[in-house]
This record gives structure tokens, C-alpha cells and sequence, in this order.
């Protein structure tokens, strides 16, 4: 993905970890493959992350490329857009993106609508965390807990073609959570409900979301560049 956001301001702590899990998690290219010297000197020691670095380090582009896709773009429970899990392709889903929008906005950035891609995408939130404002990414994270706890899961549990159990991008959700407070209460009681019931099923598409006289109000001029990342939720 390339940066979308310009930098403002961070503090120490999450931000090295985001940061290299927001790479991490984008669709594998040559110039991630590249770079994996340099994110994995963000986070030194970091075994889940290591984890996934060796992966990639290992395998050919072609084949973690289609583990890419089949992982993130096929399998329902393990969307990359936070979203999602609380609303699936539901009408309600466009109030939530709105949300993530407008929280860019408060930190003085602006979701470039061109890009055509959705502002609540993981990669995208770390990134903003990341380079941006570190509280206020940690906000939306928590805001979404259930959903990430429900992707490690099922990250977890994920068999593999050769038979092994646990996908390899399970190390990096891993590391983005333990960045996090720990469950308690209602998270957890939520986090239950999620794993049992799945993402809501009505399928209406997102059609009501530009149209939305909400989101309608807050245009502007684009201040941030557009994602590359090329798969979406699973439909």
C-alpha cells in the first residue's frame, strides 16, 4: 500500500509495530519482499512478525500471492476491513465508514475517494496510527476489537495446502493486538458473540454508502493518496 497519509504526529510505543504490520499486511509485491530488512528492523525480536518475514522470505512471490487471496479475499471471517465484522455488506456499515472518515479528518488528514478503496481496511488504520496520530488509530482499533480478535482467530485455525494449521499472516494480527489493552467485560462477551454468529448476512452492497447525504457533506479536497491494495472483502 503506498502511504496514504502524511505525518503529523506519534508517540513512542505502537507505532514501530503498526507500521510494520500495516507492510506486512498489504498484498505481497516485489518491493514488500524487498524492504523486509528494513521493516523488520522496526520491530527487532518480534517473533510473530519474524514469523511471517520468513514466510515471505521462503516462498515464491507467486505462491504468498495466492495465499494472499485466498486467505483475505475468499474466506468471510478473516476480512481485512474492520468494518465488516460488526455490520457485513449491511446498510449500516456506511454510518461506520463515514466514522472512520471523519476521524482522519479530526486529525487533519482527508481519505482520498478516488482511490477507490475503503477508509476501514487494517492497513490503512495502522498506517494512520503509525504516521498520523497514534490515539486516535488506537481508538478505532478498540472500537473494533471483536472483528480483530475474530481475524486472529480464524488466522489461527487456518489450514493450509500442506496440511499445517495457522496462517501465516496470523503473527502479524498477533502483534497488532498485543499493541492493544487486554479483553475484558463486554469485549469478550462481544468477541463470543461474533465467533458464533459471523458478520451480519444482508447483503445489499455498498451502494447506499455514496449516496449517503452524511458522507455527501464531508466532501473535500483530497489530502491523502491512493491505496493500491487490490483485493476487498470477501462478497
Amino acid at each position: 500500500m503506498k502511504r496514504p497519509f502524511a505525518r503529523k504526529h506519534t508517540t513512542a510505543g505502537s507505532r514501530e509495530t503498526w507500521a510494520a504490520c500495516s507492510a506486512l499486511l498489504d498484498y505481497p509485491t516485489s518491493e514488500l519482499i524487498g524492504s523486509l530488512d528494513a521493516i523488520t528492523s522496526l520491530v527487532p525480536g518480534n517473533e510473530a512478525v519474524a514469523d511471517l518475514v520468513a514466510h515471505l522470505r521462503s516462498h515464491e512471490l507467486r505462491t504468498v500471492q495466492q495465499e494472499y487471496v485466498e486467505t483475505f479475499d475468499h474466506a468471510r471471517k478473516c476480512a481485512l476491513y474492520l468494518t465488516y465484522y460488526a455490520y457485513g455488506d449491511t446498510r449500516r456499515r456506511g454510518v461506520a465508514l463515514v466514522q472512520f472518515k471523519q476521524a482522519y479528518r479530526d486529525a487533519g488528514a482527508e481519505w482520498d475517494e478516488s482511490s477507490g478503496e475503503l477508509p476501514d481496511h487494517l492497513c490503512a488504520v495502522l498506517q494512520f496510527g503509525a504516521t498520523i496520530d497514534v490515539d486516535a488509530a488506537r481508538k478505532l482499533l478498540i472500537d473494533h476489537r471483536a472483528g480483530l480478535e475474530m481475524l486472529r482467530i480464524a488466522l489461527a485455525g487456518w489450514r493450509n495446502h500442506d496440511g499445517t494449521v495457522g496462517s501465516p499472516w496470523h503473527g502479524a494480527v498477533r502483534a497488532v493486538l498485543d499493541t492493544l489493552p487486554e479483553l475484558a467485560g463486554d469485549e469478550v462477551d462481544a468477541v463470543r458473540r461474533l465467533i458464533a454468529q459471523g458478520p451480519p448476512a444482508e447483503q445489499v452492497g455498498l451502494g447506499g454508502y455514496g449516496a449517503d447525504p452524511a458522507i455527501s457533506s464531508l466532501a473535500g479536497p483530497a489530502l491523502i493518496s491512493g491505496s493500491t491494495i487490490p483485493v476487498g472483502a470477501p462478497r
